[in-house]
Parts: structure tokens; C-alpha cells; sequence
């Protein structure tokens, strides 16, 4: 005999079995706390009030239920999915909800089929949420974009990358896009409070309680992920002893046995990593050896490729510190080779002396410049011919064409310096290089100023 049905899914018709039924049950009580605790309503959203207060239009959409088709984009741990639950929890349409990673073309067909069948037998639209949309590749992206075009669904995406870079453009144009921030101290220490309390879906049965300072630690070093900080509260709920007075007391040395490393979000390929390096690089140009180094320390921290960095501290003393201070290259390099031997975290110590050498030696682009005028130069005109003196005169035939007739050698004169053209004709006085008057440029400038100076003394 057929199980009872005992619950129809969210507007999708389709009865569960007892079975179904039980496992859905136990896996929501069984589930982690972060889980368990995500808001069912708007009101119960901490955080956020940029895009979901009263008076924003996120809040007013969801509330009336016409929602258009969105998506939210933040790290970690900042409620995008939680939004997602909130609009399933209190939309008339069908919610289907899939993840990138895992889903295929037949999951989406398959959305895309019970979508139309509502619209059409039902009038009822159907909201697909995909988490992790980043992850689709193009093709499946595409595959969505009729769809979403033409009214059958409505998508909601989450992403921790930046969706215009990662997300189809025509998608994205059809979308409005919500970034979501780190949630700040005192909202993560609500939600602790929150886990502590809540007897239904929280940890209130276990009558715990946390020091301050504990519920400070965790609220500072979760980084604004609230995911972080609740898997810590539970663990440390879940491990620590009951004192005599029958309750769980969570301590600063239990929390920190919690969640032993802060949470950095730092993804290797996403914006942060780009946004880091970006701070790091020009903390270095800008002078400043202590924003330098904490945005080392930070790369570090994550996890950085040590080979990466030391190629951004080499590129930043070639372009940034040049000939102002020539050595700086050459310590530069010396650390990439040295990173390379040595190995974390002594590599560490090798990093901090070349970033901060780079960050404090005088600053010239000049030399970065030149090139740079000189690559537009050699764009923008045509390939004009080496002059005849400066050609080589050695290969069979060369000679007799003229080639090197009249070259001056430099080192038969005085100061081993001799006037004479060496950019092709149509270029000849042009003047790329201005070393400035910082560091060793300055010596450079006025030695090039020395040089022609006997130029006098020649035509004498």
C-alpha cells in the first residue's frame, strides 16, 4: 500500500511521500545552526538595510511580491541565499531552487517545463533561484536567457564574483544587480544573541551563556561572515561541559578554540584578490612601507602564491622606482629567487625586506615612461630606416653597400662620448627619456647634462 501524502511542495503540486516527509524533518533539525537559523521574513534580516531597508526598493518589491529578475552579489556569509529563502518564504509564485555546481542541462530543462506548465495552466509565475551562477558556463547561461526574456521565469542569482565579469551580459542586462556588504560587529553579535535565545530553531535549549569579551572575539574575528561566527557558537555549545550550576558557559579561550583562524575572504581569482594586490601595489609607488606591508601580510595570510607577489614587487621596482634608485630592481629580484629556495614562512621575512626597500626608495617612472612613448611612437609611424653609420657592416656585402661609414666610436674621444645621430631620420632630436631630479636619476641627468657639454669642446 502507497505511503500517505503528507505535505505538497511550495506551489509545485506534487504530494511527498511519508518518507519524504521524515527525511525533510530530520534534516531541518539536524541541519547546521546557520542553517537553521536563516530568516523566514524580511524583518528578521539583520544587516543589509542598504538594500532591504523600509524605504529601499528591494524591500518594497519583495513585500508586494513583483519581484523582476536579480541578482545578489557579496561574499561569504553576507545573506545572499538567506535573501533568496526570504523571497520563497513569502512569493505567490513557484520557487525552484538549484545550485550551479552541481546542476546540468536536465535540471534546468526540467525548471524550464514546470515553469511553463504553471504559467500557462495556472497563470502562476515560476522564481528559479540559482546559487553559485558564477559557476554556469556560457552555454548554460544562454540556455536560461529565452526564458528570462520572454516571462517564463524570473531569475534570482548569487554570486561571490563579480557578476560583470562573470555573468552573461544579456542576463545581466535583464537584471538588477544588489551587492551585499560584510555584516559589521554588532550585527554578527545579534545573531550570536539570537543563537543563544531562540529555543525553536537556535541553541536556547541548551541554556549556554557567553562572556562578553568571547561574543566581542567572535563577532570581530568572524569578519563579517555570520556563517563563521554561528558554526563557532555551535561548536563551542556542542563540546563544552556543563558547570555546576547546569549551564554551558563559553569562555574567550573556548571561543578562540573555535574558530582558530579569521575568517579572511580572499578568493584567489575574484575581485578581493585583484583589490589586494591592487592596495599593495600602490602602497609601494605611494611610499608607504606600513600599508605595504599589511596588505603582505594579508595576501600571506590567505594563502597567497609567494611567486605571484614577488613578481608585482619586481614589475613595482622596474616601474615605479626605475632608475631612482637602480638597486631596487636588483633586490627584487634577488627575493623572487630567494622565495623560491627558502619557502614559507621564512619567505615571509624575504617578501617584508624587498617590499619595504621598494616602498622607501625614491620614485621615478621615467623609464617606464620612455618606453611607453617610445612603443607609441614605433605604432603610430612607419618603420623608418636604421641609419647607414649604425648599420653592421660585417655581413658578406655590407660594406661595400656603405654600411658603418662614418660611425664614431664613442670611446675615441673625450669623456668616451661623440655627438652623432643614432635615431633614424625622421625621429632625429626626438627625446623619450627625462630621468627627474629624485635619487640616483639626478646623478643620471646630470652626467647626460655633463656629457653634452663637451659637446663644444668637440666642435672646437
Amino acid at each position: 500500500m502507497a505511503a500517505p501524502a503528507c505535505q505538497a511542495e511550495k506551489g509545485g503540486g506534487k504530494a511527498l511521500d511519508l518518507f519524504d516527509y521524515m527525511r525533510e524533518k530530520n534534516m531541518k533539525s539536524e541541519s547546521p545552526l546557520a542553517s537553521r537559523l536563516r530568516p523566514r521574513t524580511l524583518d528578521e534580516v539583520v544587516g543589509q538595510s542598504h538594500i532591504i531597508g523600509k524605504d529601499k526598493l528591494l524591500y518594497r518589491a519583495i513585500q508586494a511580491d513583483k519581484l523582476g529578475s536579480l541578482i545578489f552579489y557579496g561574499p561569504p556569509g553576507t545573506g545572499k541565499t538567506t535573501l533568496a529563502k526570504v523571497i520563497a518564504n513569502t512569493t505567490s509564485s513557484d520557487f525552484k531552487q538549484i545550485n550551479a555546481t552541481v546542476a546540468g542541462k536536465k535540471d534546468m530543462e526540467e525548471v524550464v517545463k514546470a515553469a511553463k506548465d504553471n504559467l500557462g495552466m495556472y497563470g502562476r509565475r515560476t522564481i528559479l533561484f540559482v546559487d553559485e551562477i558564477h559557476r554556469f558556463n556560457k552555454g548554460q547561461q544562454d540556455y536560461l536567457l529565452p526564458f528570462v526574456e520572454d516571462g517564463t521565469l524570473i531569475l534570482i542569482g548569487a554570486t561571490t564574483e563579480n557578476p560583470y565579469f562573470e555573468v552573461n551580459g544579456a542576463l545581466l542586462s535583464r537584471s538588477r544587480v544588489f551587492e551585499l556588504k560584510p555584516l559589521d560587529k554588532e550585527d554578527v553579535k545579534e545573531l550570536i544573541r539570537r543563537a543563544l535565545t531562540d529555543v525553536e530553531r537556535g541553541m536556547g535549549a541548551y541554556q549556554a551563556v557567553m562572556d562578553e569579551e568571547a561574543m566581542d572575539f567572535l563577532a570581530d574575528t568572524a569578519n563579517g561572515d555570520a556563517r563563521a561566527a554561528l558554526n563557532a557558537v555551535e561548536l563551542g555549545i556542542l563540546t563544552t561541559e556543563r558547570g555546576e550550576d547546569g549551564r554551558i558557559r563559553i569562555d574567550l579561550e573556548t571561543a578562540q578554540e573555535c574558530i582558530q583562524k579569521r575568517a579572511v575572504y580572499y578568493d584567489k581569482n575574484g575581485d578581493n584578490h585583484y583589490d589586494t594586490i591592487s592596495a599593495f601595489i600602490k602602497s609601494m609607488r605611494g611610499s608607504d612601507p606600513d600599508a605595504a606591508v599589511y596588505y603582505l601580510a594579508r595576501m600571506l595570510y590567505a594563502g597567497e602564491d609567494i611567486k605571484f607577489i614577488a613578481r608585482r614587487i619586481m614589475i613595482c621596482a622596474s616601474e615605479d622606482v626605475g632608475n631612482a634608485d637602480p638597486q631596487a630592481l636588483t633586490v627584487a629580484v634577488s627575493a623572487s629567487l630567494a622565495v623560491e629556495r627558502v619557502g614559507m614562512p621564512e619567505a615571509a621575512i624575504i617578501l617584508s625586506q624587498a617590499v619595504t626597500y621598494v616602498a622607501t626608495a625614491p620614485k621615478s617612472n621615467a623609464a617606464c615612461m620612455a618606453v611607453s612613448a617610445a612603443q607609441e611612437t614605433v605604432e603610430r609611424t612607419r618603420t623608418m630606416p636604421v641609419p647607414v653609420h649604425l648599420r653592421d657592416k660585417h655581413y658578406k656585402g655590407a660594406e661595400k653597400l656603405g654600411h658603418g661609414l662614418g660611425y664614431q666610436y664613442a670611446h675615441d674621444y673625450p669623456k668616451h662620448y661623440v655627438k652623432q645621430q643614432y635615431l633614424p631620420d625622421g625621429l632625429a632630436g626626438t627625446v623619450f627619456y627625462h630621468p627627474t631630479d629624485l635619487g640616483y636619476e639626478r646623478r643620471i641627468r646630470e652626467h647626460m647634462d655633463w656629457l653634452k657639454s663637451g659637446e663644444e669642446d668637440q666642435k672646437r
